[in-house]
């Protein structure tokens, strides 16, 4: 009996044990997943929660290290910190070290590859977890990477952990890393061996459609997409690939939608909503960015806020002074210099010309326009995209941006302002904004047709009527630089569509051609020659066309 009875407490101890290890399990796997569905608030939150009831767990540092890690903007200081709060409970902790080499590794400095290859090795390659987490820092910054590395260690962490289930994130690890290898076959098969033991499905789906995307093939992306909305309608990933799938068809409506049901499921994590900022701000939705960044500006102390607000003072408001000062802040603050981008010296480059409009002295002024040009030149030698750099300037040299105090100080009607009323009741209400763009362009008010047809243009850029009619706008304005642009933008999106409606375009076309002739005739006489003789072949009955065909003609 007595032997009986030590053997049953054995029993009960083991099975507590056993049970304690299992809830330990579940509760990282659940962090996991919540990095993983870019719910970085709930995953700290978790792995914040697993340091309280096991301080002296040096592995729990290192899963809410790695968390300020994994969020779009990286908060290199604060995982630094938790990583070496693991390192102090235990100065063998391999993952705390893989931590640590990460954050060398995201600064840029590819000796951490070697480190991380010296602790695997120190490990002897008997913790799955730890093969794992270092295949994951060798993947996790692309411009520090190795992937052939991290595939060895994924492969071996998979083979170690058959016994007790491989988990779907090693496996579509295993995809990422191959992705990153430029092996989109291998990639695809990991992703599809993750499927089969994955218990959401709308990960690897997603995963599954980018992986489409990034070869084109869009059929195949949006279906793997719309498998994992239909899998899990909460997964919100799944609608930022949605996102960047309709952005890529110029389906700019629908991408703020998408972006409106990512910050639905995706949680109010700081971070995560600075990143839904910046998406707003690159799909022109500049109200939605503003809501958003406003709502977590005081949250977050990382110092790209600053930078966010900046182009958002620039684009949105014409606010050159506030930009510049929140750009100033951003570079002054930011600990990191990596961080600054080729885009960011751009941008100061357009806030330094359009703050030298208004500069009385020449000679500053002049220097004011050099240093502006040569920054500007940084974000154009770096093929930067963030903005049409050339379009920026030109826009800045001739006037200036469009802002809300110029137009709300031009002529109004009732008409004008019931529709104002609407449309902020319904900003992507498109046929109120077609009405209110013409009803500014009836009494005058031309910087309010302009305003107005870039919101058109921001929700339909292939809508050709509008950068018609913000061509015209800029026309009345005496702005023939943006005027021009304007039409050349109407053209070419009226070239890109059918031949028949093309054909009903034809009259407009002609004028269009026509003022772009007029305007180069004395600037880019090959380009007006061109442009003219196309204006008579689309409309030969056009009397002005086939005048200044004529006049060029004996140029």
């Amino acid at each position: 009996m007595k032997n009986m009875i030590s053997l049953s407490k054995k029993i009960v101890l083991s099975a507590g044990v056993v049970f304690a290890n299992f809830a330990f399990a579940q509760t990282v796997q659940e962090g996991i997943a919540n990095v993983d569905s870019h719910k970085y608030a709930k995953a700290k939150q978790i792995f914040g929660d697993m340091i309280t009831k096991a301080p002296n767990d040096a592995s729990n540092y290192f899963y809410l290290g790695n968390s300020y890690l994994s969020q779009f903007d990286p908060n290199f200081e604060k995982a630094e910190e938790y990583f070496k709060k693991g390192l102090a409970l235990d100065s063998k902790g391999y993952l705390n070290k893989i931590g640590l080499a990460s954050v060398k590794l995201a600064k840029g400095d590819k000796s951490a590859i070697a480190e991380i290859q010296k602790i695997v090795t120190d490990s002897r390659e008997k913790d799955p977890e730890v093969l794992y987490r270092a295949a994951e820092a060798l993947t996790m910054f692309e411009k520090a990477s190795s992937p052939d590395l991290a595939i060895g260690y994924l492969t071996k962490a998979v083979e170690k952990a058959q016994k007790g289930g491989v988990p779907a994130y090693y496996y579509y690890s295993l995809g990422d890393a191959y992705r990153l290898k430029k092996d989109p076959g291998n990639a695809m098969t990991a992703y599809d061996k993750a499927s089969a033991v994955a218990k959401n499905k709308a990960s690897v789906f997603t995963r599954m459609g980018t992986l489409w995307m990034a070869a084109q093939q869009w059929k195949q992306a949006k279906e793997n997409i719309d498998k994992a909305i239909a899998v899990d309608p909460t997964y919100a990933p799944a609608y930022k690939a949605l996102a960047a799938y309709n952005f890529r068809f110029q389906e700019n409506a629908k991408v703020t939608q998408n972006l409106i049901d990512y910050t639905k499921y995706a949680d109010e994590d700081g971070y995560t909503m600075l990143e839904i900022a910046k998406l707003h701000f690159i799909n022109n939705d500049y109200d939605n960015a503003k809501t958003v960044l406003n709502k977590v500006f005081d949250k977050v102390d990382d110092p790209i806020k600053y930078k966010l607000k900046a182009y958002l003072d620039y684009s949105a408001d014409g606010n050159y002074a506030s930009a510049q000062e929140n750009l100033n802040k951003f570079n002054s603050s930011v600990k990191d210099k990596e961080r600054i981008q080729p885009a960011d010296r751009g941008l100061e480059g357009l806030i330094i010309a359009a703050l030298a409009k208004d500069e009385k002295d020449a000679a500053k002024k002049a220097q004011m326009m050099a240093d502006a040009t040569a920054k500007v030149a940084i974000a154009k030698n770096a093929k930067d995209q963030t903005m049409d750099w050339d379009a920026e300037l030109a826009k800045i040299q001739s006037g200036g941006a469009i802002n809300a105090a110029s137009v709300d100080a031009g002529p109004t009607s009732p008409k004008v302002e019931g529709l104002k009323a609407k449309i902020k009741a319904n900003p992507k209400d498109v046929n109120a904004l077609v009405e209110l763009g013409t009803a500014y362009q009836e009494v005058q008010n031309w910087n309010g047709a302009i305003m107005t047809w870039d919101k058109m243009i921001a929700l339909s850029p292939n809508w050709a009527y509008s950068h018609y009619a913000k061509g015209s706008a800029y026309q009345q304005l005496g702005n023939h630089d943006m005027a021009e642009a304007s039409y050349e933008k109407f053209i070419a999106v009226v070239n890109g569509q059918t031949a028949e409606e093309q054909a009903q375009n034809k009259e407009t076309m002609s004028y269009a051609y026509y003022l772009v002739a007029f305007y180069n005739q004395d600037k880019n006489i090959a380009k007006a020659k061109e442009y003219a003789a196309k204006a008579v072949e689309l409309n030969p009955a056009y009397a002005d066309a086939v005048t200044l065909n004529n006049q060029l003609m004996k140029k």
